[in-house]
């Protein structure tokens, strides 16, 4: 056969890539049919039923736990069949007595993230990030890129900032779905970064620490430390009382309390290169008397590498273009290259069990 594998006169190599060309492309255009088909399974609580029963079950078994009087049993069969596709559930055939056979749905080390109330949950976050108020923006994309402005706003006429202020059930999802990555990020730190929080002395601040979550459960696990939750005046006023924590009201573009040490969990990648730059200054300041560290919570962009979260940082900074005002997820260069403008001489990066990696910052 010749070498360009010509075959009565169609060159197969050619038109195999072709052909893989066009599958890709059909992937990728229905690719937000599998977001809303797993969205659907979240809100018909599949998981949840299956695990309540406490074994794998038959289509009808799980369609008599779905609360609707005029269920259609073969919409959510054409479903199932997706999901089990998908790895989120397993079938398996068993035979009836009757020599009929059943399918029976069971759940996946996948599925158990969809379980509504377990402590480590992302059926919020599904319910979030699938919602119409956050997708619709996406469509403003090329109009974003040839006019200039913020797809967010250019969808609602309001920035997500203001749309949650603004309206207090979208500011409930938003919160719930956040919440909900938190509690997975908080896991994933205190396990990956047990040596590192077992050396420092001292306090630590945890900058835009919200209701006082992380640093709470940071000196939970290690109870030497002392935690300071640095925030909005009006945000740590409503902030729950945790033992060990001590909540601080102020403007991290301002000034930053004294501290042995800094954490800050996705802070970062809400603002510009210049605003995080005013935060990363006003970090180093902070620290710098005591020669403390300052601990980076956030994603790092690999656009060459397709290990298991690649593809998603890649996807969490269009979601970051097209709903925040210039906020961002960054390469490693472009961490290296904020923290050197901002004074600090060392630098780690830890990479978590996550898709957020800890960099740590030294001056």
């Amino acid at each position: 056969m010749p070498s360009n594998e010509l075959v009565l006169g169609i060159n197969v190599t050619e038109d195999a890539e072709i052909l893989q060309g066009q599958a890709e492309v059909h992937k990728t255009i229905f690719a937000y049919i599998d977001s809303l088909v797993l969205r659907s399974a979240v809100e018909l609580r599949i998981a949840d039923i299956i695990y309540s029963h406490g074994q794998a079950m038959s289509l009808s078994q799980i369609a008599l736990k779905i609360d609707s009087p005029s269920l259609d049993i073969m919409c959510l069969e054409r479903v199932m069949r997706m999901l089990v596709r998908k790895k989120i559930f397993t079938a398996h055939c068993n035979e009836q007595p009757s020599g009929e056979t059943l399918t029976l749905y069971g759940l996946t080390t996948t599925s158990k993230w969809l379980l509504h109330d377990q402590e480590l949950s992302l059926a919020p976050t599904i319910l979030t990030f699938t919602d119409l108020s956050i997708t619709k923006p996406a469509y403003e994309i090329s109009r974003s890129i040839k006019e200039g402005g913020i797809p967010f706003v250019k969808a609602h006429g309001e920035s997500i900032w203001e749309m949650a202020s603004n309206h207090p059930e979208f500011n409930s999802m938003f919160n719930s779905g956040m919440a909900a990555i938190t509690r997975t990020v908080i896991d994933a730190v205190i396990k990956g970064y047990k040596d590192g929080f077992s050396k420092l002395e001292g306090s630590l601040v945890d900058i835009g620490g919200g209701t006082g979550k992380l640093v709470a459960n940071i000196v939970k696990e290690y109870p030497h430390l002392k935690g300071i939750n640095f925030d909005l005046s009006h945000v740590v006023e409503n902030a729950p009382l945790h033992y060990g924590v001590t909540h601080v009201g102020g403007d991290m573009f301002k000034e930053i309390p004294s501290a042995n040490n800094i954490i800050l969990k996705n802070v970062l990648h809400n603002w510009t290169d210049e605003d995080c730059l005013k935060i990363l200054k006003n970090c180093q300041k902070a620290v710098s008397e005591k020669k403390g560290k300052v601990i980076i919570v956030e994603v790092i962009l690999r656009p060459e590498r397709h290990e298991m979260f690649d593809d998603t940082a890649i996807a969490l900074d269009i979601l970051m273009m097209t709903n925040t005002i210039r906020g961002k997820e960054r390469t490693e260069d472009e961490w290296m290259k904020l923290l050197k403008e901002a004074a600090f001489t060392s630098f780690n990066i830890i990479p978590l069990q996550s898709i957020f990696s800890i960099i740590e910052a030294t001056s």
